[in-house]
Parts: structure tokens; sequence; C-alpha cells
């Protein structure tokens, strides 16, 4: 959504209902008193003519409007980030809110993502309403504040977790965005001890089948890595220098996931958040998404029975890359047990202090140290072991190799160009790594038998087709379909790829 595509009377009218459905698509900056708002803030409704409405919180940050206290834009859903954003706009949102403006300029981050910085800053004008800069600033400041109302860290370790890079340029901006000190606006209520690990909620859109996607997961979860139970899901994780557990599962009463988390290293904090909320799917607009898909009588009858369904994501991209390449051929089941097998082997022990137990043990392996092993040992056939190697060599020697492109096609032939990868694990990977909405993995056997009927299978082809109208988001079609097929056995036959 950009600037342009604001209708002023449609969002006064939201904002005079504090209507719910319209939390996180814009921000409201009152002229009068400084400060901008969500639209189901609790405040007295301004004068329409008082109010800017802007498509983002940074886009406000940036003209110098003060985040409200009482409905704290810091805690919105981040469907304005996403919702109609630019592909490149939306990536570079992600990379932002894992820290890449933090040492580096924009110019590195415009190189990542393949455009110039001039083009990206035009992007996120129009798009944004702020430059990667204001977003990146705003970021910052809205994280910390979470922090400094939601837990009892230390100021000087929320200055870190936040990309602070030193406390008093943390205290110098809370200055200035809120007319006072960090100190200040802690409350003596503030987030519940949790020892050495610390406790977040991360907002959404609603609605949101948790249990959709907690089942696809657990169905996925790598041993000694992964786990499902008691209605959470838990992992290993490593990131940069920092190695620790989180774990995640709805927050009470709200429209929120709990996070708990267990860091060696809370300057990772910022990042690992970003990377949870993408594992989530926290932030897309499934409103819209469900709309349009409703538009197909056989999905829209199945997104009444489960609204808000998402698309899983993946904690790294040289794992997901991994687990799809082993699950060619192969029964989910069977992928996961070659991935247990491989990480058992070479993957690298989470040390107790890090949060290790009797379940989750170790970190799954790296590209360097999958490259430095023959896989055949874990029971792979010779030609798929090449391709694993093959994989994590060229991951080792280009880490950005799972980069998003600017186009879904862009990434698929970048992918395919790889040795033993073809259209079903390539669109595997940009759907669920690399977070293309439209990736769409037609030959994957879990697709094609949910929409089996007494004629018969569809073909690939025939699925295709078909899926033309769900673009731009197939990739939540295609969750929808493998949904409905596990709720629907299928005759005994040759195994195929599945999810």
């Amino acid at each position: 959504m950009t600037l342009a595509d604001l209708d002023s009377e449609a969002c006064y009218r939201a904002l005079q209902t504090r209507d719910a459905r319209f939390d996180g698509r814009f921000f409201t900056a009152v002229r009068t008193t400084g400060i901008f708002c969500r639209p189901v803030c609790p405040a007295r409704t301004p004068k329409q003519e008082n109010c800017i409405f802007l498509p983002t919180a940074a886009a406000a940050h940036q003209m110098g409007f003060r985040p409200c206290l009482r409905c704290r834009p810091e805690t919105a859903p981040g469907v304005a980030a996403w919702r109609g954003s630019a592909n490149t706009v939306a990536r570079a949102l992600h990379l932002i809110a894992e820290g890449a403006l933090d040492q580096n300029g924009v110019d590195d981050l415009a190189a990542r993502l393949g455009v110039g910085d001039r083009h990206l800053r035009r992007l996120f004008d129009k798009y944004v309403g702020a430059s990667p800069i204001s977003v990146a600033q705003a970021h910052r400041l809205l994280f910390a504040k979470q922090l400094i109302t939601d837990t009892r860290l230390p100021m000087t370790e929320i200055a870190l977790a936040a990309g602070y890079a030193s406390v008093r340029r943390f205290n110098d901006a809370f200055r200035e965005a809120y007319d006072r000190s960090p100190s200040e606006l802690r409350r003596s209520s503030a987030g519940a001890d949790a020892g050495d690990k610390l406790m977040l909620k991360l907002p959404y859109s609603a609605p949101y089948d948790w249990d959709a996607i907690l089942g696809f997961l657990s169905l996925r979860a790598i041993p000694g890595v992964e786990q499902v139970k008691d209605g959470a899901y838990r992992r290993t994780f490593a990131l940069g220098e920092a190695r620790g557990v989180f774990e995640i599962r709805p927050a009470r009463g709200e429209k929120a996931l709990a996070l708990t988390v267990q860091t060696s290293d809370i300057s990772a904090l910022a990042a690992i958040v970003a990377r949870v909320r993408r594992l989530f799917d926290l932030d897309a607009d499934i409103a819209a998404i469900d709309g349009h898909l409703s538009q197909d009588p056989l999905l829209a009858r199945w997104i009444e029975e489960r609204p808000g369904v998402r698309v899983p994501g993946a904690w790294d991209g040289f794992e997901l890359a991994v687990r799809a390449i082993l699950g060619q051929q192969v029964t989910v089941i069977g992928a996961r047990t070659l991935a247990g097998r491989l990480t058992d082997t070479v993957g690298e022990p989470l040390a107790a202090t890090a949060g290790a137990d009797e379940s989750l043990t170790h970190l799954f392996p790296t590209a360097e140290q999958v490259a430095a092993i023959d896989p055949i040992g874990i029971g792979l056939t010779r030609t798929r072991a090449a391709t694993l190697r093959g994989i994590a060599q060229a991951m080792a020697d280009d880490p950005r190799l799972l980069r998003a492109y600017e186009t879904l096609e862009e990434t698929v032939a970048k992918l395919e160009a790889l040795p033993g990868v073809g259209a079903w694990t390539a669109h595997y990977i940009a759907m669920r790594a690399l977070r293309e909405p439209d990736a769409f993995p037609a030959s994957d056997l879990g697709l094609l038998r949910a929409l089996e009927t007494a004629e018969g299978r569809p073909s690939p082809k025939d699925l295709l087709q078909r899926a033309e109208a769900w673009r731009p988001w197939r990739a939540y079609a295609a969750m929808r379909l493998w949904l409905q097929g596990d709720q629907t056995p299928a005759p005994r036959r040759k195994p195929q790829n599945q999810s």
C-alpha cells in the first residue's frame, strides 16, 4: 500500500470506529499533538483536518511525529510493510529488520538486492513513505520501546539488542522521539522475570490458523533440532555468534504469538525476532489473500472452514534447501529421518549452557560441514548425495546464494541451474526459504492428490492451468491443498516429490 492508495475518508471512518481490521494497514499522525497512532488507539478521535494518514510507522517517524504511548505502534501487526509492496521493497524490509543497516549503508543493501541505491530509495518513497535509513531508525526505536515496556532487560542490553551503537545514541533517540528518557518510559510492572530467558509477544493480523502451521512443522521437525510438543514449537538456532533455543506458542487471549528466547548473544535478538516472524508468516495480509483465493469455489469452502492458513517459512535458507533435496522422491517422514541422521552426523552439539536438553541437542549443520562429508553414509543414493554436496559447496562458496532475486522466474531459474535441482525443488525453496508468495511446486504429489476426483488425478500441467487464477498467492493455495491432502489418504503407489 502506497501513500497514494490511502483513502482519507475510509481511513478516518476506520479511526472513528477503531476498526481492528485496519490495524497495521495505516497509521494516523495528528498535527496538533505531534503524535502518531494505530487505528485502534483508545484516545479521543482527533478532527479529520488534523489527521495525516501514512502507510508505515517509519513514514511518521521520518516526519517527526512521536509514537503514541497508549496504543503502542511497536505492537502493531506488520501488514503495512507487507501489503502491496514491490518484491524488492519487501525483501529490503526483511533485511533491515535483521540489522542490514546497523553496520552497512544503503548502497550495500541495494547491492544485496541487485538494484541501484537511487532506485531503492525511490521504491521506498513510493511504497513505504520513508527512506531506508528512516525505516531502520524507526525499527530500532520501536523494538527498543517494546523491550523497555515488556521485559526487565537492563537498558544497556536493550540498546545492544535493538542495534544502537552506544547507550548514548540510545538515550538521545528516545529523548528526541518520546521527549523522555528510556528509564522514564519503563513501568515498574515491566515484563515477567523469566530467568535467563526472554519473553516477547509477536502480533499478527487475524485470523491465524495456528493448528495448521504447527501440524505442518510437526510432520517435518528435524530430530535434535526441532520439537513440537504441548501446542508449542521449539528449536535450536545459530545466528552469527549467537547460539540458543526458542519456543513459540499462541499468546492467550491476544492476536499474537508468545516467543521465549534463550540466546548467548543479546545483540542478535532483533534478527532472531525477524526470522521467527518470517518462519511463522506473521506479516501476511491474510484477509486480502483469503479474499482473493475465495474466488475459487473449492478453495472458498476450505477457507470458510479454516480461515487464516499461512505459509511456513524457514529459519535458514540452506537448511530448507537440504530438506527439499532430502525430500526428493521420498515421503515426508523419510526426509525427516534423513535430516536427523545428517544432523546427528555432522551438526554442532548445542552446549548445555545454551539451552540443550534431552530432545534439542544439535544445531543444523552448516554448508561447510555438509560439503566436507560423503552423505551416502546417511542413506542417500549416489545421485542425491552428489546433489546435496553440490548445493552445500555452492553455499559455502557463496553464502548469499539463496538470496531472492527481483522476480520468481529469476529465482527459480537460478536454483534450477544447480545440479540435481528441478522445478519442484526450486519452487519449494522459493516458497519457504525465500518467501515467494507465488511459488508453486505443481508436480507435488500432495497438491495433485488434493484435487483428485472420480475422473482421476490432474496432471501437473492441468494444475498449473487452474492455478493461474490463484496468482499472485499460489503458495497460499498450495498450503490449502496440502492441508486438504493430509486429511484425504491416497492409494499407495511409488513415492513422488512431497513437501
